[in-house]
């Protein structure tokens, strides 16, 4: 087992991580930029070490002062958590070459993985479900309109380096195709340096139901059940929850074996999500792999009692994965709270907290790095904590959801406690009757 682990990361996932080092007698080191200086992962790891100042291109993105910390503090392995470079191939080679485990993917792992195009053709060539499209990068706008045809409008193009939303446009038929086209790879060029684009079926009424798997330096996979990501707004989740509404046990274990399938293919060792577009009929299909810990991840450890950190740790350090697929035992949810003003267009709100009272009880857990007196920087994401509420039924969960909202405060910035309020008396939502399409026609006004 490792000796001392260095959190590549900031804010509630390196407290997290943290939290479980400490269980398994393991030390541990933040690092952290000016800007942090007074979070809690500073305080509560056993050394910190700053490695630049704000901006993230020059502290929580700098490979070479990460890896200087690391040698400084004598750290024999590095966790990066999420976001940042959590999915960095470079960096993960980088450990590898400074003999530095990297707790995630290997560069390979990630490579084959990052490229949605690449990715797309490994999970077709193991048998996982893919939506249909382009079996690579469009090398034109003629190669785009006559495969579209050929797969029937609506369909979508995709910059193979995106993310969050960027580089996506929806084209209904052949008047919208040049249009979309050169916005899509406009978007993309500037965004990720990289034009390249692909081409698939649009899912109409679809879910994003994502299946947590983890898999050991044996090849051997288990997954652990699904999450239901579908309430986003721009492509970035607001709510998650475990079970789905829609799921049913036949459903889940095809899922379920196509995720395994998807990582066996790759070899993958440590933690990972496949996720999935699930349609109207009960049919799915392979989206994306993120080869990292996900931000909701506490919801699966709520319904399987299952520290998934731990887990990674633990196969990290080449202990075998029991080989169990799990099946949730209770219902969970999470709350992703953001330093954001809903009812401005969810406009950040960075800003110091003048006071702060965290709800309890039985079934609540709160993961978070804020306290009263802390000020919030603009310089990263707004999520500020994660309110996680489990119960033994959906409906349950959505009255303990309220109840814990509604003890929730936070005075000094915006938040976005007042939607998710307003979201847990949705008769829709409370009915498990939404797409990912839901926050388009959401009531913000009032908020």
């Amino acid at each position: 087992m490792f000796n001392k682990i260095l959190i590549a990361n900031r804010g509630e996932i390196a407290l997290r991580i943290i939290r479980t080092c400490k269980e398994m007698n393991i030390r541990t080191v933040a690092v952290y930029s000016t800007a942090d200086k007074d979070s809690l992962h500073v305080r509560f790891a056993d050394e910190a070490v700053c490695i630049g100042r704000a901006p993230s291109s020059e502290s929580y993105l700098n490979i070479p002062n990460i890896i200087a910390a690391a040698e400084i503090t004598n750290a024999d392995a590095i966790h990066p958590g999420y976001g940042f470079l959590a999915e960095n191939a470079e960096f993960s080679a980088v450990c590898e070459e400074y003999n530095i485990k990297f707790i995630g993917a290997s560069p390979d792992m990630i490579n084959r993985m990052g490229d949605k195009a690449t990715a797309k053709a490994t999970m077709r060539a193991a048998g996982v479900p893919t939506v249909p499209g382009s079996e690579g990068l469009l090398s034109s706008v003629e190669e785009g309109l006559k495969l579209a045809k050929k797969i029937k409008y609506p369909v979508i193009l995709k910059a193979t380096a995106g993310g969050g939303g960027r580089g996506m446009r929806i084209v209904r038929n052949d008047g919208e195709f040049k249009k979309g086209w050169d916005s899509a790879r406009q978007e993309a060029g500037a965004a990720f340096g990289n034009d390249g684009l692909y081409l698939e079926k649009f899912v109409e009424e679809p879910r994003h139901i994502e299946i947590q798997v983890i898999g050991d330096k044996n090849g051997r996979v288990c997954h652990l059940s699904e999450r239901d990501c579908s309430i986003q707004r721009r492509h970035q989740k607001l709510i998650e929850e475990t079970p789905s509404p829609v799921m049913t046990p036949e459903l889940r274990e095809r899922m379920g074996q196509a995720a395994i399938k998807g990582a066996e293919a790759i070899k993958y060792e440590g933690a990972g999500t496949v996720e999935f577009l699930v349609d109207k009929h009960g049919e799915f299909f392979f989206m994306e792999m993120n080869t990292r810990i996900q931000v909701e991840h506490p919801i699966t450890e709520e319904v399987t009692d299952f520290d998934l950190i731990k887990e990674q740790i633990k196969v990290a350090a080449g202990i075998e994965i029991s080989g169990k697929n799990y099946t949730p035992k209770l219902y969970a949810m999470e709350c992703r709270i953001n330093a954001e003003d809903p009812g401005n267009n969810f406009r950040p709100s960075p800003g110091k907290i003048t006071n702060l009272h965290l709800p309890g009880g039985h079934g609540v857990r709160i993961d978070s790095h804020v306290y009263a007196g802390y000020t919030i920087p603009p310089n990263y994401d707004s999520m500020i904590a994660k309110l996680i509420v489990s119960g033994q039924s959906r409906a349950e969960v959505i009255t303990r959801m309220k109840r814990a909202l509604s003890e929730f405060v936070i005075e000094g910035i915006k938040t976005t406690i007042p939607f998710h309020l307003r979201l847990m008396d949705n008769e829709k939502f409370k009915e498990g009757d939404f797409t990912t399409k839901f926050m388009d026609d959401f009531d913000l006004s009032g908020l």
